[in-house]
């Protein structure tokens, strides 16, 4: 099958092909005229690939995920670690969401004067800049902040 197939079948560009290619994810076995020719079983590894991207894992993490041979030799310890990265990215995606969907409803005047609203800001300020951000005391209802 010849790049341009492959791009077809795949939805990878054949920029993308020749990257992976150089990057050792992917090998041609020739070349018909000035195109690579590729193995059926290239359209499976784009497939896992593709996985492992949208999973997170950097190029290089994944090229580690095949034997010298091309088949799959995925590590189960990654996977895990993989998993509970993306929890961690889900709570804070979550908790995101439950703010902002707040500040949708919030009664203050303004969001600059919801609570919830500032600590939101106050997040994402002190993350742009690199600093872990302590949240302050939750109000009560009654107004008074929680120990």
């Amino acid at each position: 099958m010849d790049i341009a197939e492959v791009a077809k079948r795949s939805g990878v560009p054949a920029s993308t092909l020749r990257y992976y290619e150089e990057k050792g994810l992917i090998a041609s076995y020739g070349r018909q005229g000035l195109r690579r020719v590729f193995d059926e079983r290239v359209l499976e590894r784009l497939a896992l690939i593709a996985l492992g991207r949208a999973a997170g894992f950097s190029l290089e993490e994944i090229a580690r995920m095949f034997a010298p041979d091309g088949q799959p030799a995925i590590d189960r310890q990654a996977l895990a670690s993989k998993a509970d990265e993306l929890d961690v990215t889900i709570r804070k995606l979550t908790a995101m969401r439950d703010g902002l969907r707040h500040a949708t409803r919030c009664r203050a005047p303004s969001h600059m004067e919801c609570p919830t609203f500032l600590r939101l800001v106050a997040v994402a300020g002190t993350k742009s800049r690199g600093v872990r951000a302590t949240p302050s005391p939750r109000p009560t209802r009654s107004g008074t902040p929680r120990p």
